[in-house]
């Protein structure tokens, strides 16, 4: 009988390696994954994941609400008072799971690839959604150098805003990114002052962007964002460092341990070190939206063949491409072949059909603790030889989201290519 429930399944610590390869052999190279949820105790979440409104606070109403979604995660949320595998996806296997990290600790170059095996020993990135009621605080995440102060490594991100989620933008769909050109590091620093006297009003020194469903921004460690409102598709690298830079968000006050959750002891009062975290040229830009700002760039003409590949997030940070992501649309009854440039986790956003043979379906709304047939794992090797995609509908298009590691595809194309 088939499992509908995670609580039905036998957890293997022992034995993974040939529990993946029995995984692997059945999904002829896809790995069935389960949805794995994520909250954030500070923030307000958007009710548009999917998830039943009545598990919203399912981890417990002391752990805030149910706002992220995490997809092919090797990563555990860093999260205060966190579950054990809190952020860890788990690979379905008949009447077994198993979480993802585990996999490729024992398979890692068929699941990733002999390169990115060999030079970063795990699945470096991961994707999320996130989804919130309304804008999130400005803050930032720490470059390598200052994240490794706390044992941990700098995250770049980029965003998607999937229109299949976006029907609704609730309160505020518009995102503050950096500084204004003429803002001085004195002026930061006074709002950091301010702490405990009421609001900072630290957004007095950044600009908003108006958000549009369909197009994305590239966010690099260090720059100091507060996303709005919308749905977001999150690919980023491996880390859940950040730091909150505002202390009042639409009346509710913010904690000044976010502020430094991942700052040395040592440096927790130091204003010029909260402030020197920050990639201070990126944040005064006074082209930020030029260098920055996505839309979709179509990976070839194919809309006569049935499909559509879309990058939706790509271009590089610090002369590197840490990750990419790409939206692929098949017509109602038809079926493609794609072949990538390595490994990728997707989740489908709308319709229904198969991958490699294993059923494919956005769901319309999902239980905490119920499985789903909308989000794998594509291994290197699959993901190599081609994974055939049929739209099993004669209405409705088959769409999935799938996002790549770091320096897959060196014809990926760079920020403004949308332009040309």
């Amino acid at each position: 009988m088939a499992r509908t429930d995670i609580r039905q399944l036998e957890a293997l610590t022992a034995g993974v390696g040939p529990a993946t390869d029995k995984a692997l052999e059945e999904g002829n190279g896809l790995l069935r994954l389960a949805p794995t949820w994520v909250p954030r105790s500070f923030l307000h979440p958007g009710y548009r994941l999917k998830l039943d409104p009545r598990d919203i606070h399912a981890f417990g109403l002391e752990r805030g609400g149910i706002d992220e979604r995490w997809f092919g995660s090797t990563t555990e949320a860093a999260n205060e008072g966190r579950r054990a595998d809190e952020g860890l996806s788990q690979v379905i296997s008949g009447d077994q799971r198993f979480t993802l990290r585990d996999a490729v600790a024992e398979r890692g170059e068929a699941l990733i690839g002999e390169r990115m095996w060999r030079e970063y020993g795990r699945w470096p990135v991961y994707s999320k959604f996130f989804d919130n009621m309304g804008p999130i605080p400005l803050h930032m995440h720490q470059g390598p150098e200052y994240a490794a102060k706390v044992g941990c490594e700098g995250k770049p991100e980029g965003y998607y805003f999937p229109p299949q989620l976006n029907q609704q933008r609730n309160a505020f769909p518009y995102t503050f990114f950096g500084l204004s050109p003429d803002t001085r590091k004195e002026d930061l620093r006074q709002s950091l002052a301010r702490w405990h006297d009421g609001d900072n009003r630290i957004l007095n020194h950044s600009a908003a962007y108006r958000l549009e469903p369909g197009s994305g921004w590239l966010v690099g460690p260090g720059i100091l964002h507060a996303p709005g409102s919308l749905c977001t598709y999150e690919p980023q690298w491996g880390s859940d460092v950040f730091g909150l830079y505002q202390n009042v968000v639409e009346g509710r006050t913010i904690g000044r341990d976010l502020l430094v959750k991942d700052v040395p002891t040592e440096h927790a009062e130091d204003l010029d070190y909260l402030i020197d975290q920050l990639d201070w040229e990126a944040n005064v830009d006074p082209d930020f939206k030029a260098n920055h700002y996505l839309e979709p760039v179509p990976v070839g003409d194919t809309a006569a063949l049935g499909y559509q590949d879309r990058w939706v997030v790509y271009g590089r940070v610090a002369g590197r491409q840490w990750f990419s992501a790409r939206e692929l649309t098949v017509a109602p009854g038809r079926t493609c072949t794609i072949v990538d440039p390595g490994a990728t986790s997707f989740i489908v956003v709308q319709g229904e059909g198969s991958a490699n043979g294993q059923p494919l379906k956005s769901p319309t709304m999902i239980g905490f603790h119920e499985l789903t047939h909308d989000e794998y794992f594509v291994s290197w090797e699959a993901a190599r030889a081609g994974v055939t995609y049929t739209n099993s509908s004669s209405t409705e298009p088959l769409v999935l989201l799938r996002y790549f590691g770091p320096d897959a595809d060196p014809d990926a194309p760079e920020v403004g290519a949308h332009r040309a």
